[in-house]
């Protein structure tokens, strides 16, 4: 399978390195910052890991080429509605998630379950935290905020506080918690390094190809 990398950032240039090991070739990059840009048809999946404003630019673009695609950049949920008519509009597949990491997309399924848990329990509040590196643009994350949705779809009725850290290289920790009188529970995820997130990105690519529709790693990990 032929990928189009659509950003060539560290992110970028890691789903290059592991791409063979999952039966993918690049077919080019596109990075106008760099200076580079690739023929959309000589590729079936693009991988987008730009930038927020790039995405609503990106997506209708490489969609209207015929690709499907995997959108992995946070940051632009303002244009989500446009983004899924151009999707539509096209007839082809994506899949979008603010993190690709399997680890992180489970963990989401357990503060879900954790927050129905504690629901019923008026003592106990909640707040989720997330730490990544100094130059991560957006805070909250993208995951921390899926988090908290979640949260809340599970039936947690009380306000659930957010926090962020940005400092060093940190590649991602978030941390979910509810706090009583007299104990605290805590569950957190973190990614050791970015190959997570790479590796997630190419197992969706391989999964969207041919599928029509907008989707999310929960879909492509197969988890209600």
């Amino acid at each position: 399978m032929r990928l189009l990398l659509v950003g060539y950032g560290k992110m970028g240039r890691m789903v290059e390195s592991l791409a063979a090991e999952y039966g993918c070739e690049i077919a080019g990059v596109v990075d106008p910052a760099l200076g580079r840009a690739a023929d959309a048809g000589s590729a079936d999946v693009a991988i987008d890991f730009s930038s927020p404003d790039a995405v609503a630019v990106n997506v209708p673009a490489l969609a209207s080429h015929g690709l499907d695609l995997v959108v992995g950049t946070t940051g632009w949920s303002a244009h989500e509605a446009a983004l899924r008519r151009a999707v539509a509009d096209h007839g082809v597949g994506i899949v979008v998630a603010p993190n690709f990491s399997t680890g992180a997309v489970l963990f989401e399924a357990i503060a879900a379950h954790a927050a129905a848990l504690f629901a019923a329990q008026a003592e106990f509040g909640a707040f989720v935290h997330e730490a990544h590196h100094a130059a991560k643009k957006d805070a909250p994350s993208g995951t921390a905020i899926l988090l908290a949705q979640a949260m809340e779809r599970a039936g947690f009725p009380r306000p659930i506080d957010m926090s962020s850290t940005r400092a060093g290289f940190i590649p991602g920790t978030h941390t979910i918690g509810f706090d009583g009188p007299a104990e605290t529970i805590t569950l957190r995820h973190t990614a050791r390094d970015r190959t997570a997130f790479a590796r997630g990105a190419l197992v969706a690519a391989k999964w969207i190809r041919g599928r029509r529709g907008w989707f999310t790693m929960k879909d492509v990990l197969g988890i209600a």
